[in-house]
């Protein structure tokens, strides 16, 4: 899977977001967007996950030579921000089944137990999310984001919630991840950068 990003500029009213922003990245590699808060990672994240439109500019992706239209693209991506909720009163396999099978997906209760033992949650699948502490809570929306094995995982700050451990487990999922896949994420935490081999900065 490949991203072309081709002189991207956002405007609120105004106020410019950013502009003239030109990038590419490709599966095997994290792209990080980088910039103090407020200065327009997740909007440059929700565009390029085409959850909104730039106001200027180009993005494209591809696989094989092949251009995925945007109205297909939401079938090869994940999505994990803080405004990401679950339904609080219900189970976390409640959840994901829930969520699995809007997507269509079969058979996925295997992928659902491998990947709440990957981020360390195994034992607590029939347990409400309710009683999930802040840092599990945010494991399991890996968990979700996840689910359906998507080409391209979007971040928008990975380490938020978490904790020591939960940071771990985190780093060791995304590692193995952006390995075959396309990982992008948003942060201002230089400690991320451990993960990323393309950068795009924004500024207020």
């Amino acid at each position: 899977m490949k991203l072309t990003a081709e002189k991207i500029s956002k405007n609120f009213a105004e106020k410019s977001i950013f502009k003239n922003l030109t990038f590419e990245a490709e599966s095997g590699t994290c792209l990080a967007v980088l910039g103090p808060n407020g200065s327009g990672k997740t909007t440059l994240m929700r565009i390029l996950s085409h959850l909104i439109l730039p106001t200027s500019g180009s993005i494209t992706y591809s696989q094989n030579g092949t251009t995925i239209r945007p109205e297909h693209i939401f079938q090869h991506i994940g999505f994990l921000g803080p405004y990401l909720e679950l339904y609080q009163d219900l189970s976390a396999m409640e959840n994901l089944e829930f969520f699995s099978k809007i997507r269509g997906l079969k058979d996925f209760a295997p992928r659902i137990f491998q990947l709440m033992e990957q981020f360390g949650l195994k034992g607590r699948e029939d347990d409400a999310v309710k009683t999930y502490s802040s840092g599990m809570k945010q494991r399991l929306k890996y968990v979700f984001a996840l689910l359906h094995e998507p080409q391209i995982l979007f971040v928008d700050e990975p380490r938020s919630n978490l904790d020591e451990e939960g940071i771990r487990l985190v780093y060791e999922v995304l590692q193995q991840y952006k390995q075959n896949h396309l990982l992008i994420m948003a942060t201002n935490d230089s400690d991320d950068l451990k993960l990323a081999d393309v950068k795009v900065q924004v500024n207020v």
